[in-house]
């Protein structure tokens, strides 16, 4: 592991900040030696504006305390500052899921996971680009978009089997597919849509795996594109698919790509790192090796060794 960074920031949601074990973590560190600031976010914007100020400080490491939501959000901050004075991005995990933590192999513990983002090595990684937006896990657009938004657990059912209940559920909900074009540099898809989802790392949902082969440092997206289905026999279909996930099957599609545009007439739920949108078009591009990552070295989301 690389030596502690003089300066460090803490930028952690205020939801999380008055967790005992949080503190007592906090409190531990600093005994060690860490020289640990800690600012606590209150509304939208905070984590960006802290990040900024971070950086004009000349901190060298900043530590994104919170779920999801809050990593993206610091990670705007970084992509936000030139590259050359992007402090290191550790991350301490609070939210309900952590998708993100989970893919990369983080300690979900307070202090260990705390003690990694202060003093692990850190690895340039990828970042995704979506207009204004940037995240650097995952996006997922169409009905599971609408359901990781709502009721996290529908996702799981239909991915792990509950057919019945997930056809029950879109009866009652008088579900539409959401007709659309996807295009990238090597091809171009029409398709009524299911679930798309847009990987930099590999899970969303809270622990649904939908990009398995994904790294975060080897400039590729990894795409799946579930398409539309009418009946039992057809999920059934779909089902079986998504435990291969083939290139080109009958209901699921994979592809890697740098870059991907979609468009559609109707306004598409999309989900990025836990934060709703609703867009009839966009373009989501890679900006590869963008901010260094403090992460375990044996992480399965790496190809590339950590920098010296």
């Amino acid at each position: 592991m690389a030596q502690s960074s003089k300066f460090v920031h803490l930028i952690i949601n205020g939801k999380s900040a008055q967790i005992p074990e949080v503190r007592e973590a906090v409190a531990a560190l600093r005994e060690k030696g860490h020289a640990l600031d800690v600012r606590v976010t209150w509304e939208g914007g905070d984590g960006m504006r802290m990040v900024r100020e971070a950086a004009d400080q000349g901190v060298s490491r900043i530590v994104a305390g919170g779920g999801d939501g809050t990593v993206s959000e610091v990670v705007a901050g970084l992509m936000a500052v030139e590259a050359a004075r992007r402090p290191t991005l550790g991350i301490l995990p609070l939210g309900s899921a952590n998708d993100f933590a989970h893919g990369v192999g983080l300690p979900l513990e307070p202090q260990p996971a705390l003690e990694l983002a202060l003093s692990g090595g850190g690895h340039a990684v990828d970042v995704a680009r979506l207009g204004d937006d940037c995240f650097i896990n995952m996006a997922t657009g169409g009905f599971g978009a609408e359901i990781t938004t709502s009721t996290p657990v529908a996702l799981k059912r239909l991915l792990g089997g509950g057919a019945y209940s997930l056809m029950g559920m879109l009866k009652a909900w008088r579900y539409q597919p959401y007709q659309g074009v996807l295009s990238w540099p090597e091809g171009e898809l029409t398709t009524p849509l299911f679930l798309l989802a847009i990987g930099n790392g590999r899970q969303a949902g809270g622990g649904q795996c939908l990009a398995p082969a994904a790294k975060l440092d080897d400039g590729l997206l990894d795409v799946l594109v579930v398409r539309h289905f009418s009946s039992l026999h057809d999920m059934r279909q779909l089902l079986s698919e998504i435990e291969r996930l083939p290139e080109d099957g009958e209901f699921v599609r994979t592809i890697r790509t740098s870059r991907l545009s979609f468009r559609s007439d109707a306004r598409f739920p999309l989900n990025l790192d836990g934060e709703p949108r609703h867009l009839e078009h966009f373009e989501v591009s890679l900006e590869p090796r963008a901010i260094m990552l403090a992460m375990p070295d044996t992480s399965e989301l790496l190809n590339a060794s950590p920098r010296p």
